[in-house]
């Protein structure tokens, strides 16, 4: 599609921004977060109900719960003590109600992506580790916003911070890991022939198979609930100008992100479908436990504020593209969202009752 100058503008900004404050914008001093707005000032949200604050300092984001429901394991800047603040992140875990915080990663490097292994008892994540105990640089400011493509590889541990495992060896990018219901596969996103594109391997790294072949960044992947589907992110630059833009910028290990769309594939990567069509920031779909809808952030309804800055909500729409609903209203972002596993519950991060450049967990009972 055709995007005017504003669009475009709009799109870079929000997609730079979401990745730079969620992944890699370096933390220097505690921010003491604005007093939470009155009952009466707060827009309804009619899905969730009991919204409870489980974080309240630094950038918290991806929370996705355990399979047996009882804890969630988090990226955060926030050290367990409450007080010292990373420049970037490190997984966590802590219990629904946001006690008993333990970090799990190394605590060098860079990290993002955690998730449960099935049985709760490891955790899986992507780590710079290797590469040196310091985050991963910033590049310089641009025109555009570029994100760096860090070397990451994809490790799992204990949740006693034990038993490090190595599952991707690659050079370059191996991140956004998640793992099937059925825990039996993963799916991540790799740089490894040469462009962004999804793949799926064994719960312990053998048997890699390449999902995704169009040209551009395919990930952000998950699972449906019965395992068969996956879900996930995608722009696939389509002018010639673009796709040799975008081919350019990969052979110095970055990409300059715009818009992307919500697309389905089964499991094997066949039948691919494209869920949503509107040119926006759409990202972060999960599943619904019905396995038909999915719910995910954009930028979409929500005009942008006197800055020109948009907000990202949560948004629900069928496999199909249809029945599209807005589910969050309050605050400038929200995302990530994942349902427990008996589908009662509801995670995802906002900024809402925030300092400025935070971002928290809340955890709401789902109402259908």
């Amino acid at each position: 599609m055709d995007l005017n100058g504003r669009t475009n503008k709009l799109v870079a900004w929000t997609i730079g921004t979401m990745l730079f404050l969620l992944i890699y914008s370096p933390v220097c001093t505690a921010e003491t977060p604005e007093s939470p707005k009155p009952a009466s000032e707060m827009k309804p949200e009619p899905h969730l109900a009991n919204i409870t604050q489980l974080t309240f300092s630094g950038k918290n984001a991806e929370a996705y719960f355990s399979p047996d429901g009882y804890k969630l394991v988090y990226q955060s800047t926030l050290e367990p003590d409450g007080k010292t603040l990373r420049s970037c992140y490190q997984i966590y875990t802590m219990n629904l109600d946001g006690s008993n915080v333990r970090r799990v990663s190394m605590g060098v490097g860079g990290t993002t992506c955690g998730y449960y292994f099935p049985g709760s008892r490891r955790v899986l994540f992507s780590s710079t580790h290797l590469t040196g105990g310091q985050c991963p640089p910033k590049l310089p400011q641009t025109e555009q916003y570029r994100w760096a493509l860090d070397n990451y590889d994809i490790f799992s541990m204990n949740v006693a911070s034990t038993d490090l495992q190595r599952l991707t060896s690659a050079p370059g990018y191996d991140a956004e890991a998640t793992i099937s219901p059925n825990g039996r596969m993963v799916v991540f996103t790799s740089v490894r022939d040469g462009d962004l594109d999804i793949y799926s391997m064994d719960i312990d790294g053998r048997n890699i198979k390449r999902l995704t072949k169009e040209v551009g960044y395919d990930g952000g992947a998950f699972y449906s609930p019965n395992s068969k589907r996956i879900v996930y992110r995608a722009h696939h630059p389509q002018a010639e100008d673009e796709v040799k833009a975008y081919k350019e910028l990969l052979t110095q290990n970055q990409v300059e992100p715009s818009n992307l769309e919500i697309f389905i594939m089964n499991a094997d990567g066949s039948h691919k479908a494209q869920v949503t069509d509107n040119s926006r920031s759409n990202f972060a779909p999960y599943f619904f436990p019905d396995g038909k809808r999915i719910i995910y952030s954009s930028n979409l309804a929500t005009p942008p504020d006197h800055q020109g800055r948009p907000s990202f909500h949560l948004h629900v729409i069928g496999d199909d593209g249809t029945k599209p609903e807005q589910i969050t209203f309050n605050g400038k972002f929200n995302s990530f969202p994942m349902f427990s596993p008996n589908g009662k519950q509801i995670v995802w991060s906002s900024d809402r009752n925030a300092g400025k450049g935070e971002f928290n967990i809340f955890l709401a009972d789902w109402v259908p």
